[in-house]
This record gives structure tokens, C-alpha cells and sequence, in this order.
């Protein structure tokens, strides 16, 4: 059934997404400290073709060109992040002004294009001197990352109507602190459950200096990892539960604190350690807080059998490539139904706040014919997602926004540039930037062309 930008209402947010350290570069320019992400990318084999973001996307210098696209497209809304090391070198302390200059111009430059900022305060790149003290590990990093985020906030606040707190907190801190696939390569469940915690009070904390510290109409809110999980083997009583408790553990774990629910024990009996070793009394209390949005960035479904070599979960994710099943340069099973799934689920908490789509894409190889980019299956998952975001809202789920990720091809942390998610294609020895069929697709499509969602599987 064909749809239009119209079908979601007028005060919908059109935007793409992307972050600091996947596509600023400038890694040491004006005084910018480094990051555990500058630090791990120096690990030989830790990114594929040994790959690092010191240049990137070039945004740094590169950033009103990539506005004046963004414009282009028609976007109403641009999201991005703020690098700590860069208006923080050593994490604490002395404050880089020209780091926070770059900031006041960026925003003022989303601005001076009728694009609303939304600026995530934490996706990833946490200052080197602070994974010296011990990092997300390291309870004093709930002070440290409140006080940052008053200072950008001081400085921001009152132009930047849209916040959110954390990028993704299972992905940085489970890949990061357990899997060791992600900045900073620890692989040890005690600094993975200490880390969560952590970011948890942290998620809450950093929301309520932002609501002090903004003025009223400011929105604040943070943003979830999930997937749309599904048993390997339907009414398979070890595959049933099996995706019970991996679906606590990646789509529940940080959202249910927030809303005073704590954490999910009875589906995830190890968590009782997390609890006896790292939570002290008010914790509970402490990771609550009223957000006024919850951004839902969904790229997959995962389909889930029981395993017995994996603790805490004892469950194992079935790749796409062994079902048979279309997938992506990432290897994500091609499924936008997904999305729809996803938003219904966080919309039936009670209590639930508003939800955006803050991260939502596919990496396909792109087809460059001189200053033409085809990447059909880009622009039919595209499609093929807003549909789903639409099927949601006519089932009732508040949902105010979308945005692709991303809006350039970037750094794709330990992927290098291998995948490509953007928009807008950029060469890299060259930096050219060219829309892709994708993005002049979305033009279309918020210029008013009615689409319609492919019936037939990407």
C-alpha cells in the first residue's frame, strides 16, 4: 500500500545520525586528548586491515559541507555526538575551549539550515586518561561523566533542543568489556557487569544534570541497542528460554532500571552477583529517571538456540549466513520487519516515554558509475523500514522520528571501512562526498513521492 512523508504527521522528525569519532578525524588537532578508541585501533589485528579513524570522514573540517547535504536531502534533523576528549583531554580538569568551540560552530551551523540538533553526549570514545583510572569499571566515572556533561550542557543548552545521554550502553560496555571485540579489548565478566552497572547509574545521572542544567523545553532522552529476538527452534523448550534470557540481557537490561523495574534477575540469575558486589543501597533508586524520549536503533533480528558454553545467557545467536537467509556486509540478517517488533515492545512498558528511531540502516556494496552511487538494496531497506515505522504508528506506538544511520559512510569501529551505511558515499583518499540512490531516494520521499514498502523479500 503506497505511503507518504504525510502519513506520519506533521511534526514527524526527518533526520540521519551519525558520531564524532567515526567521522571527525582530526585526532590530534586543537587540542584534542586521545580516546581508548585512538588507543585499540593501534592494536595489530584489532580492526580489520589494521584500519584507524584519524582522518575518517573529515567531518571536523569537512562538517558545513556535509550540512549543506544534509539540507539538501530535506532533512528537518541531524544527530550526532560530542566527543569527550576533545572539549575534555584528560577526561576531568582542564576544559579544551577550542573542543568546544568546534561545538558551538557545529550547532549553530545546524541551525543557520533549519536542521534541529540532537547530540549524544557518550558514543564510545571515552578519554584514554580516564580507562588509566579504570574506565566504565570504575564507579567514580558516574562523577566524572555527570560533570561533563554540565559543562557541555552550560555551554549548548540552550540551543540544542533534543539529548541523549548513551549511545548503545550494551553494545560499548558487552563488546567492549566481555567480548573485548571493541574498545578497550577487555574480555572479563567482572569488569563487564561492574561496567554496566556503571553505565546504568551513569544513563540517569547524566539525564538529571541535563534536566537542571537546560532550559524547559529541552528533551532528554538516551538510546537502546535491541533485536527482534526469535528461537531457533519454535516450541523447543531450551531454545524458548534461551531467547527469554537473551532478550533480557540485550533488549531489557538497560531500559528496566529507568523505569524502577531493576534489573532483569529472575530470567538472568548471575546478574545476583552484579547486585551483591557492585550495588550499593539507593542504586535502585538512583537508576531511575523519567526521559522524556527512548531511542530505538534496530538493525536486525537474531534468532537464538541454547548453548551451553556461553555463561549468563547460555545462549548463542544462529549467524544469517548458516540459516540461508539475505544478509548484509555486516552479516545482519536482512528483516525490517524487525523495527516494528521492537518499537511495540518498548511501547508496552507502562509508562513508557516517546520513542525515536535514532539508528536505523543496512551496509551493501555500492555501485560507483562516475558521480552516480546505485545501491538499490540501500534504498529498499530504507523503504522497506519506514513502512514498518509506520505499520507502528498505526498500531498505536508513539513514534516521533527517524533517523538513518547513517548520513556518510564513516568508520565502522572494528568492520574499518569495509561497510558502508551512509547516504552519502565518500571517497576516502579523496573525500568526495556523492548521494547515493539511497539519499536521493529519501529526498524524494520527503519532497512528498509516495513510496511503497517491497513486498518481496530485499
Amino acid at each position: 500500500m503506497p505511503f507518504s512523508r504525510a502519513d506520519f504527521g506533521a511534526d514527524f522528525y526527518w533526520g540521519a545520525a551519525a558520531a564524532a569519532y567515526q567521522t571527525e578525524g582530526a585526532w590530534q588537532q586543537q587540542g584534542k586528548g586521545p580516546s581508548i578508541w585512538d588507543d585499540f585501533t593501534r592494536r595489530k589485528g584489532a580492526i580489520r586491515r589494521n584500519e584507524h579513524a584519524r582522518v575518517a570522514a573529515d567531518f571536523y573540517n569537512r562538517y558545513e559541507e556535509d550540512l549543506d547535504l544534509a539540507q539538501g536531502l530535506g532533512l528537518t534533523d541531524f544527530r550526532c555526538s560530542v566527543a569527550w576528549p576533545r572539549v575534555l583531554p584528560e577526561g576531568t580538569g582542564a576544559v579544551n575551549r577550542r573542543g568546544l568551540d568546534f561545538y558551538d560552530r557545529l550547532v549553530d551551523a545546524c541551525l543557520e539550515r533549519d536542521l534541529r540538533p540532537m547530540l549524544t553526549l557518550y558514543h564510545w570514545d571515552l578519554p584514554s586518561a580516564l580507562q588509566a583510572r579504570g574506565g566504565w569499571a570504575n564507579r567514580s566515572i558516574v562523577g566524572w561523566f555527570s560533570d561533563y556533561v554540565q559543562l557541555v550542557a552550560r555551554r549548548l543548552g540552550d540551543r540544542v533542543p533534543h539529548w541523549a545521554v548513551l549511545n548503545e550502553p550494551m553494545v560499548f560496555v558487552g563488546a567492549g568489556h566481555l567480548l573485548g571485540v571493541h574498545a578497550p579489548g577487555r574480555r572479563h565478566l567482572g569488569a563487564f557487569l561492574a561496567a554496566a552497572h556503571h553505565a546504568t547509574l551513569a544513563q540517569a545521572e547524566g539525564a538529571r544534570a541535563l534536566r537542571a542544567g537546560l532550559p524547559e523545553p529541552a528533551q532528554i532522552g538516551t538510546t537502546f541497542s535491541c533485536s527482534y529476538l526469535t528461537p531457533y527452534r519454535p516450541g523447543h523448550a531450551s531454545d524458548e528460554a534461551a531467547t527469554r534470557r537473551a532478550d533480557a540481557l540485550l533488549n531489557r537490561f538497560f531500559v528496566e532500571p529507568t523505569l524502577g523495574l531493576g534489573y532483569p534477575v529472575a530470567e538472568l540469575p548471575a546478574l545476583r552477583w552484579l547486585l551483591d558486589r557492585y550495588q550499593k543501597p539507593g542504586d535502585e533508586q538512583r537508576m531511575k529517571f523519567d526521559f522524556d524520549f527512548w531511542g530505538v536503533q534496530n538493525y536486525t533480528r537474531e534468532v537464538v538456540r541454547f548453548s551451553p558454553w556461553l555463561p549468563l545467557q547460555w545462549a548463542t545467536l544462529v549467524p544469517a549466513k548458516l540459516r540461508k537467509v539475505p544478509y548484509t556486509d555486516m552479516g545482519w540478517e536482512v528483516y525490517p520487519e524487525s523495527l516494528y517488533h521492537m518499537l511495540k515492545q518498548f511501547a508496552a512498558y507502562p509508562n513508557a516515554p516517546r520513542l525515536i528511531v535514532t539508528e536505523s540502516g543496512s551496509a551493501f556494496p555500492d555501485q560507483c558509475q562516475g558521480r552516480r552511487v546505485a545501491d538499490p538494496a540501500r534504498r529498499a531497506f530504507l523503504q522497506a523500514a519506514l513502512g514498518q515505522v509506520l505499520r507502528a504508528r498505526r498500531a498505536g506506538v508513539d513514534v516521533a522520528g527517524y533517523f538513518p544511520w547513517s548520513l556518510t559512510d564513516n568508520f565502522e569501529w572494528a568492520e574499518g571501512y569495509g561497510p558502508r551505511f551512509g547516504l552519502i558515499h565518500i571517497d576516502y583518499e579523496t573525500q568526495q562526498r556523492t548521494v547515493k540512490d539511497s539519499g536521493r531516494w529519501y529526498q524524494a520521499f520527503l519532497n512528498g513521492t509516495p513510496a511503497e514498502a517491497p513486498q518481496a523479500p530485499l
